[in-house]
């Protein structure tokens, strides 16, 4: 699991989007960057988690934020979530895991008594030179923008 933390330099993930535009942190010098990580697109909590950014995308962008969404679903998965909600920012199909192993977000789940290897819903706030700002563990899917915006 995670033993990134506020402070430490940023993996430099390098992925493709839903659309198969690569995607690197490099892409963001200069602003702040939200990444969030969710086990499945189109599954209820994962689409309230980015419904929620989404509704305040102006928001973060002036306050300087972009934001890049990160699950192992495949680019076609990715797009269809995308359009079905009108996302306006990206979404990385991860689908070797590269920056979900980089970011250190697989790793045991439990979920009805069940344990299994999964990705956990994990927020990387990183700052215009590619610090971690801030790693948000308890994501609250409904008001994930105020535990970002308004902490």
């Amino acid at each position: 699991m995670t033993t990134l933390k506020a402070g430490d330099k940023a993996p430099n993930f390098k992925a493709l989007d839903e659309q198969g535009n690569t995607v690197q942190l490099s892409d963001y010098k200069g602003k702040r960057l939200v990444v969030f990580f969710y086990p499945k697109a189109s599954t209820p909590g994962c689409t309230v988690e980015a419904c929620n950014l989404n509704d305040n995308f102006e928001r973060f962008q002036s306050q300087g934020y972009e934001i890049l969404g990160v699950s192992a679903d495949s680019a076609k998965r990715q797009s269809n979530f995308k359009k079905k909600y009108g996302f306006k920012y990206p979404l990385l199909a991860d689908t070797d895991k590269a920056v979900i192993n980089a970011f250190g977000v697989w790793g045991p789940k439990k979920f009805m008594g069940r344990e299994y290897d999964g990705i956990h819903r994990i927020t990387f706030i990183i700052d215009e030179t590619g610090v971690v700002e801030d790693v948000i563990t308890k994501v609250k899917t409904k008001a994930h923008t105020a535990q970002i915006l308004d902490s």
